[in-house]
């Protein structure tokens, strides 16, 4: 008995299915690499023992990266947004989310910590904002954005608002420029502070690198079953001939 022989088929189908997933698997471990390199430069910044920089240098220098630590002296002012939803040790709770006007620089919110939520939902945590000058140290940080399909709530009249994401554009929309980044502050004995003890994202960059793995992985199953898929046996192949006599008969 011989052998039968594979020869390439061409099955559109197939190769649509592959066109449209490979390069999707593709920027998904791509995504996940540039996410690693994120936490990378994130942790290192974090870990770094260099003092913060002024707030009027951070500005001029264009220095605005993810964790850098800040000093800036200035005041507080009554803009305070409540941002919902923000669990600590099983209860719920809010971040405080305060204008802050330095002395030199442009107006940035500061985060001043975690407050625990009243029992009732109709009532707001009372919130008290110092007024004198104050120096403070904290890093930076990312706008708290909504969701990419989430609808931003309308505001409502007076201080503090309930919110549940607070991205730059609505702090703009009160007449400020504010600066591209927020200000966390460092701990909990800073002026104006709540319970100010965040942490790094937990998520180390392994997690983006193993994941990347996986997405590179499918990837390369994908295109390994594509090419096993469209080389079929001769025999597997319709035989003109054989259809010719079916004809005919």
């Amino acid at each position: 008995m011989g052998s039968s022989s594979r020869r390439w088929q061409f099955d559109w189908r197939l190769l649509v299915f592959s066109g449209v997933f490979l390069p999707l698997l593709i920027s998904l471990g791509v995504w996940q690499l540039n996410r690693a390199a994120e936490k990378t430069s994130l942790l290192r910044t974090w870990n770094s023992e260099s003092a913060g920089w002024d707030w009027q240098d951070v500005a001029a220098a264009d220095g605005w990266q993810e964790g850098q630590p800040v000093t800036l002296t200035g005041w507080y002012r009554e803009q305070t947004w409540l941002l919902d939803n923000r669990t600590r040790d099983g209860r719920a709770g809010y971040e405080v989310l305060t204008l802050f006007e330095p002395l030199s620089g442009p107006l940035v919110v500061v985060n001043r910590g975690w407050v625990p939520a009243p029992a009732s939902r109709e009532q707001l945590p009372e919130v008290q904002t110092p007024e004198p000058l104050f120096t403070l140290q904290g890093r930076l940080a990312a706008y708290p954005e909504p969701p990419v399909l989430g609808a931003q709530e309308p505001d409502t009249p007076g201080w503090p608002r309930r919110v549940q994401a607070l991205p730059e554009s609505r702090v703009r929309a009160l007449g400020n420029t504010p600066a591209p980044m927020i200000v966390h502050l460092a701990d909990s004995q800073q002026p104006g502070a709540y319970r100010a003890d965040r942490a790094p994202d937990v998520m180390g960059p392994q997690t983006h690198y193993g994941y990347a793995a996986q997405w590179f992985a499918l990837a390369v199953a994908l295109t390994i079953l594509t090419l096993v898929a469209s080389y079929k046996k001769d025999s597997e192949r319709p035989k003109a001939g054989a259809d010719n006599d079916n004809d005919n008969g």
